[in-house]
């Protein structure tokens, strides 16, 4: 799904084209994105997640960079903003636009980079692509139906010719999810049980008090999944290399859902039931000081044999996703049946409002 960078963003959303997305076109009205519970922090984040996403990563024009770049980009995020701080809509899943700015944005405009926005290292077994990742400045747009979230990208980048230059995109969507349920993945398991609660995301999501307060980091991980092959094993066999129970999301050792997964529970016979290289286990916070990140996933679909998981993490250290990858990556017993070909890392500046442009605080 990644467009050519020659190509303007019209022409590739174009390919995320079928019938939907035409009929935003054809004299439809796109809602206006709700904003944030909190006007200073971006929506999109903690809010419950719509049925549909389109994300979309552009690196800046190549006249775009030093000081005049600034006030370009300034400009370009001024015309966003009534966007970004539109009325709620009364349309179920109403629209929410998130924007992330990727470590290279910074340097190029001469401005100063916040601390921990720093490209994300290669991992073992990872199979990146250049053009798959990365990029400077970095659309989540989320809403009830693609043709909304395809409508919304337009008009944003007309709003902003010849500042932008595409890099790539993919469009995701949930399965079909009961209300206050955690919705599964491709391999048929719930994928977020274990997200903060709104109190956690107060400690392990947002930037306290300080030059960045309310911001946030976004990491984007986009993963090949072989479901064929995983769904060739027995559902026990899933079951122990996710750490988890399929039918019902609870841990190995017993109890609903979000029973809180024991790592010493033990047989009769004295030996583990969580095996060691299960991904719950490895990815557990209790190796992190109890540091939780809040993960927002979305299943993709561009052909039989590219299928996967769109990886969208909110954190407010990104060392955190660092340290429990790198426990991941050769030893999850999910890896073999997992490939990242896309990484990325943004910085999620403070929400705009009509008297505070969207960036104000960074640019």
């Amino acid at each position: 799904m990644n467009g050519p960078a020659r190509r303007g963003l019209l022409g590739g959303l174009a390919a995320l084209g079928t019938a939907a997305a035409v009929t935003g076109c054809q004299g439809y009205r796109t809602p206006v994105p709700a904003p944030s519970s909190q006007s200073v922090r971006q929506p999109g984040v903690t809010d419950p997640q719509p049925p549909r996403v389109l994300l979309l990563s552009y690196d800046l024009s190549p006249g775009t960079h030093g000081p005049s770049g600034r006030d370009a980009v300034r400009r370009m995020f001024a015309a966003w903003t009534p966007l970004l701080t539109a009325r709620p809509s009364t349309v179920r899943d109403g629209p929410t636009v998130t924007v992330g700015l990727g470590p290279a944005f910074f340097p190029r405009l001469g401005s100063r980079t916040p601390e921990a926005l720093r490209a994300l290292p290669a991992f073992a077994g990872d199979r990146l692509r250049p053009e798959a990742g990365g990029g400077q400045v970095f659309l989540q747009i989320c809403a009830g139906t693609p043709a909304v979230c395809t409508d919304l990208a337009r008009r944003l980048e007309r709003a902003v010719p010849g500042v932008l230059r595409p890099r790539w995109h993919q469009a995701g969507v949930l399965p079909a999810t009961p209300p206050g349920e955690t919705p599964r993945n491709l391999f048929g398991f719930k994928d977020g049980t274990a997200n903060p609660n709104a109190k956690e995301a107060e400690r392990w999501v947002w930037l306290g008090p300080g030059p960045h307060h309310n911001a946030t980091y976004l990491v984007v991980r986009r993963i090949r999944l072989a479901t064929a092959e995983f769904g060739s094993l027995p559902v026990e066999r899933q079951e122990r290399v996710v750490g988890r129970r399929k039918p019902h999301g609870g841990p190995l050792q017993g109890g609903p859902e979000h029973t809180e997964v024991d790592l010493l529970a033990k047989t009769s016979q004295g030996s583990y039931l969580l095996p060691a290289d299960a991904h719950v286990r490895l990815a557990h916070p209790r190796f992190d000081g109890g540091a939780r990140i809040l993960r927002r996933g979305y299943s993709y679909d561009n052909a039989p044999d590219d299928q996967g998981l769109l990886f969208l993490a909110y954190m407010n250290d990104p060392n955190l996703f660092t340290r429990v990858q790198r426990r991941l990556a050769g030893h999850d017993a999910l890896g073999p049946f997992v490939e990242h070909f896309g990484s990325a890392l943004f910085f999620v500046p403070p929400g705009a409002g009509p008297d505070r442009p969207l960036g104000s605080t960074v640019l």
